[in-house]
């Protein structure tokens, strides 16, 4: 009888549901469920009897202000430090801007203290606070991005100098958010050894993914962020270059769209700068197959400062990459973008300049291939820039040392640059290039004059025969045409191919070689 009467009664809530504030809604303002997930896979750490009396003011439905530091004794002030970051879990809705406006209006008053309050703690964190300050974190960082602003964005459009930048409503309340975990990571009474069990790999896996954010400040925070992250938990530097190195790779190879792929550059312009000689292999790797690939996207422009200082990085660590930076750079080289290829001679430039003689030497031949198809580009731009390149002392250096090989290359360019260009600047430019070649080996200058001339002049005997060949064709038809009152229709393209080996002493040259 006893035990019936005992099991009508309303059973105790547990204090796992008691004191859980995760999943609950607010007077509007709905709880992150990232927080009850990051704080369950924040390692079911020991808990703390201050925990449970930090969530005890969400529990009562009731988003009210709590008292400033300055108002409680010192001894009070670790326990109102986790109630204001209890307190701050709680993600309000800005897609209505009259919605909830004196709750958000005491969320923002309540981050901007604990901002302050980080800057000026005097004692280590401990456990409980890395933990807390983790899960609060996590519950107004971590979240999705609405997939039509991405699914939609056109490659054809990637450029943001005609986009209006996207501003996220929320910004009000992230910016303290992002200047809080920013003052936690760099304070002195962090440690690393114990946040790196709260801020672990998955904690910085979602971090990289937020890099895809359209507001340009949020990028800006998470560059900042995530530098110092990489300098304070040494423990991550390996899986975060992993991650990076993924995210690129996914860029280039399948969907050439994100947002933050020069922040990203910016970040390992750091890092690349700090590497340790000799290069690792890993490092080597990451240069050939993520860094030179990033040359392919359409949209390489809006990353392309970024990249270029990371490449030359590289070569200035070790010069003997030179020729594998240069041979990836030819291999990437633009074919009908003309701005894109105004920016690959401006990168190549730089290279060159941290280029030593005998890496130079086994480029050569390739390098000057296309700077003579540069030199003859209708487009003046991409001709004056690389005319440009002789302005530089040190590749005017590498040039006149390897004269003998690169001026037959290029002397052709340099001749129909100075009889036929259509832009005054670039047959200027050009006029000055060849007399610094003549200065410097009037010998070598005639004898690539007289052979030009000769080429030319095999040139003009080669059309003339072509004219005659076709002359004859011409007959023949029109007299084939007459005997049989037919009408006969020929293919210039199809004749000339069917005769040209039987008529031409050499190989036609192909339009564009």
């Amino acid at each position: 009888m006893m035990k019936q009467i005992f099991g009508k009664l309303p059973r105790k809530p547990s204090k796992s549901s008691q004191h859980e504030p995760n999943g609950s809604h607010l007077n509007g303002g709905t709880v992150n469920s990232h927080s009850s997930s990051s704080a369950n896979s924040n390692q079911g750490k020991k808990t703390d009897p201050l925990a449970s009396q930090a969530g005890l003011m969400l529990v009562s439905g009731i988003y009210e202000a709590l008292p400033g530091f300055r108002d409680v004794p010192s001894t009070e002030k670790q326990i109102l430090f986790l109630k204001k970051l209890n307190m701050c879990c709680v993600v309000f809705d800005f897609s209505d801007p009259t919605k909830n406006l004196r709750e958000k209006d005491i969320k923002k008053q309540t981050l901007l203290e604990l901002v302050n309050y980080i800057s000026s703690v005097t004692s280590k964190f401990n456990e409980l606070a890395v933990q807390e300050m983790t899960r609060m974190v996590s519950a107004n960082l971590f979240r999705t991005f609405p997939s039509p602003s991405h699914d939609n964005k056109l490659l054809e459009i990637y450029d943001l100098e005609d986009e209006e930048p996207a501003m996220d409503p929320a910004w009000p309340h992230l910016q303290i958010v992002y200047e809080l975990l920013l003052g936690f990571v760099v304070s002195p009474e962090t440690d690393a050894k114990l946040a790196k069990r709260y801020m672990d790999h998955s904690f910085v896996l979602k971090l990289l993914d937020l890099f895809d954010s359209d507001d340009h400040r949020e990028r800006d925070y998470l560059k900042t962020i995530l530098h110092q992250i990489y300098g304070k938990f040494m423990v991550h530097r390996p899986f975060i270059r992993k991650v990076i190195n993924n995210i690129f790779y996914r860029f280039i190879f399948e969907t050439e769209k994100h947002n933050g792929i020069a922040e990203l550059l910016e970040i390992l312009g750091s890092i690349i700068n700090g590497f340790a000689l000799p290069l690792k292999e890993e490092h080597k790797l990451f240069l050939v197959r993520a860094l030179i690939p990033l040359h392919k996207p359409k949209c390489a422009s809006t990353y392309h400062q970024q990249l270029s200082y990371c490449i030359t990085q590289f070569v200035e660590k070790d010069y003997k990459l030179a020729d594998t930076v240069i041979r990836g750079l030819l291999k990437y080289w633009p074919v009908i973008n003309s701005s894109k290829e105004v920016m690959f001679v401006g990168e190549l430039e730089e290279v060159l300049e941290a280029t030593q003689a005998a890496e130079f030497q086994r480029c050569v031949v390739p390098l000057f291939r296309q700077i003579g198809r540069c030199l003859n580009s209708s487009h003046f731009q991409v001709a004056e820039r690389a005319l440009f390149l002789w302005n530089n002392d040190h590749i005017r250096n590498l040039i006149i040392q390897n004269r003998s090989v690169i001026l037959p290359i290029i002397f052709p360019a340099l001749e129909r640059n100075t009889s036929g260009h259509w832009n005054q600047a670039v047959q200027s430019f050009t006029l000055n290039v060849r007399k610094m070649f003549t200065d410097v080996d009037h010998m070598l200058f005639d004898e690539c004059l007289s052979r030009f001339q000769e080429d030319e002049l095999k040139e003009k005997e080669m059309q003339e025969r072509r004219e005659l060949t076709w002359k004859h064709l011409e007959d023949v038809v029109s007299s084939t045409t007459a005997a049989s009152n037919e009408a006969v229709l020929v293919s210039r393209f199809v004749s000339s191919i069917a005769i040209a080996p039987a008529t031409a002493t050499s190989p036609t040259p192909m339009v564009g070689s």
